[in-house]
């Protein structure tokens, strides 16, 4: 079986969260700190709601409920409060992840740990793990929809602006990451392109939820799908 890498996928997290660079003024009491972050936040309800060319520094104020003096005086530069809004996503989806996988890893290895070297063993982890992937679909599109929505913002801001290009390569490690640490402890022999799929899979379903609503969910199809995924992994 191959072993897994030894940086864990939340140390991994916390690496990507710590080089999330800043662009605005620097926050220098807790005060102001909870402040800017509240601007940041308004930038983003706003962003989720209208798209990221209705971020204005009158807009972000009246959404955050502070003086128009404030955003202007953390962010000179609106495109320095839009880098900065999503560089807080990435900081936070880091810690998200990090959770997430933290307290799967524990479960997939009491399964791999039942494998028995049969098919039947193989394919009850195959139909685990495709319930477990559509179980995380369904909760991201149901519970979490403005972090679908700012995701998407996110990547489709950084096809236009090329200060955005750090972060979106920061928050595809994040993902990247921890998928790939999912199929090492699987054993699997190309975990990073098992990885590749398997988030390209995830994101597809995500998006079609978001269009679809959430409601409309084909949870049915949703595990055939990945079923069929993971059987092929998995050798069945």
């Amino acid at each position: 079986m191959t072993q897994p890498s030894r940086d864990s996928t939340a140390d991994v997290a916390s690496a990507v969260a710590e080089s999330v660079q800043y662009q605005g003024r620097k926050a220098s009491r807790q005060g102001s700190e909870q402040r800017r972050q509240a601007i940041l936040d308004a930038a983003m309800r706003i962003i989720v709601r209208e798209g990221v060319r209705a971020v204005r520094h009158r807009a972000v104020a009246a959404e955050a409920e502070v003086p128009l003096s404030a955003t202007t005086y953390y962010f000179k530069d609106i495109n320095d409060l839009i880098t900065d809004t999503f560089a807080l996503f990435v900081e936070r989806s880091a810690a998200d992840m990090a959770a997430f996988w933290e307290g799967t890893e524990g479960l997939l290895r009491a399964r791999v740990d039942k494998l028995d070297g049969s098919a039947e063993s193989r394919r009850a982890l195959a139909d685990y793990i495709a319930a477990m992937a559509v179980e995380y679909v369904r909760q991201q599109v149901q519970e979490r929809p403005a972090h679908l929505l700012a995701e998407r913002a996110f990547q489709q801001e950084a096809l236009l602006n090329p200060r955005l290009h750090d972060l979106v390569r920061s928050h595809r490690q994040i993902l990247q990451q921890g998928a790939t640490h999912f199929f090492e402890v699987l054993g699997s022999k190309q975990p990073e392109q098992d990885a590749k799929v398997l988030t390209g899979i995830v994101e597809r379903m995500e998006y079609q939820g978001l269009i679809d609503g959430a409601e409309h969910l084909d949870g049915a199809d949703m595990l055939a799908l990945l079923k069929r995924y993971m059987y092929l992994v998995l050798g069945l």
